[in-house]
């Protein structure tokens, strides 16, 4: 029984992974024969405009950066919610231009403490290690520009903290 199990389990990850591939063509060829207007998808934006934005951005489009750390408390502020599966989005650059069209793949949602290894690493930022990732990412969100931007002066990272984990994929360059 646990081998059938397992089979399952196998080729229900194969069929998802299959789905999302055809997804990631299927959006590039409406983007390629322009039935996807490029100009009325939502807007990214990778930290804040300078030389943070300006790395993240050229990450993504070389490939190495295909996830990306939020807080919830900026969804929950904003009023906004996690994006679908297959939803698609332009980043901008530091001027404000849009570079490339990403689709996500996998949002999720956990406890400070149990971003992943393999998250950490895929932030496309040469983070080793789950700590490095962390420093790097708690002083961001404690920095005063971003407490301001939360609108939340008593706001306090810790283990419990919430954040949402995305997965995306670079679909096309602009």
């Amino acid at each position: 029984m646990r081998n059938n199990d397992a089979a399952a389990m196998t080729l229900a990850k194969r069929r998802k992974q299959l789905s999302q591939t055809v997804q990631a063509v299927a959006a590039r060829a409406r983007i390629a024969l322009g039935t996807i207007d490029v100009d009325a998808l939502p807007r990214d934006e990778f930290a804040y405009p300078g030389p943070l934005r300006d790395k993240l951005i050229a990450s993504i489009l070389d490939g190495s950066k295909t996830t990306t750390t939020s807080l919830l408390a900026e969804y929950l502020k904003d009023g906004d919610q996690l994006s679908p599966v297959g939803a698609l989005s332009v980043p901008i650059d530091s001027q404000g231009k849009p570079v490339c069209v990403l689709r996500q793949e996998e949002p999720y949602t956990c406890r400070l403490a149990d971003v992943t290894l393999e998250h950490a690493i895929n932030e496309g930022e040469e983070y080793r290690t789950v700590a490095q990732w962390r420093k790097a990412h708690e002083a961001f969100w404690s920095s005063p520009e971003f407490i301001v931007e939360l609108d939340d002066p008593d706001f306090r990272l810790d283990d419990d903290t919430v954040v949402v984990c995305e997965r995306f994929e670079l679909i096309q360059r602009l």
